[in-house]
């Protein structure tokens, strides 16, 4: 579970307290300006020092606010893709594995997880040559594969065309639910929302 308490972001936020459960998806939306990236600034540990910061952050009864970023086991999935362009497909997704991975089965586990995105045989692939559907399961992929405890989803759908969008999006509720973690999405589209899911508006809080 990933919960949030008490959380005051000055000037911006206030009093924000919120708790999603392991395998749900907890949309926010606010305009621009509300408070969106700051709150996931703070979240992954890179608050700007312009911004004060009070309150607490949880993962699996876990406190890690006042954790580095690298110790908070939290995934960030962005709008657009950010590939490594020097490096191929696979050299992008090995360099997200953790090095507790043994050595000799880091390319194979890479491998698995391109297969089981259709991405079959794209080891290899230069990213340039890839398509807007296939950049974003690339970096959803590469986000998956450090093992996060949760994952933080910001506007990942809203560089792609319509299509593209409903099948990507299906993609991305589907892995969290079969990892089992909680996922925290911000959008603009209210087609965003995951059926059946919980819907924050950042405005509440300020």
């Amino acid at each position: 579970m990933l919960h949030v308490r008490a959380l005051t972001l000055e000037p911006l936020l206030n009093n924000v307290n919120f708790q999603v459960e392991n395998g749900h998806i907890l949309t926010l939306m606010g305009d621009s300006g509300s408070g969106k990236s700051t709150l996931f600034a703070w979240m992954v540990g890179a608050l700007p020092e312009t911004f004060r910061a009070t309150g607490e952050l949880w993962l699996n009864d876990r406190r890690i606010d006042r954790l580095p970023t690298e110790e908070r086991q939290t995934g960030l999935l962005f709008q657009d893709a950010l590939l490594f362009d020097p490096f191929s497909v696979g050299q992008n997704l090995l360099l997200a594995l953790p090095a507790s991975v043994d050595r000799r089965a880091r390319r194979e586990k890479v491998e698995q997880a391109l297969d089981h995105a259709g991405l079959e045989g794209f080891f290899s692939r230069d990213p340039a040559t890839l398509s807007g559907g296939q950049r974003a399961r690339v970096a959803l992929l590469r986000a998956l594969l450090a093992q996060p405890k949760a994952l933080l989803l910001d506007e990942p759908f809203s560089g792609l065309d319509a299509t593209l969008r409903d099948s990507f999006r299906a993609f991305v509720f589907a892995e969290i639910k079969r990892l089992n973690i909680p996922a925290l999405l911000v959008t603009h589209d209210v087609a965003d929302i995951p059926p059946g899911g919980r819907c924050l508006q950042l405005e509440s809080w300020r």
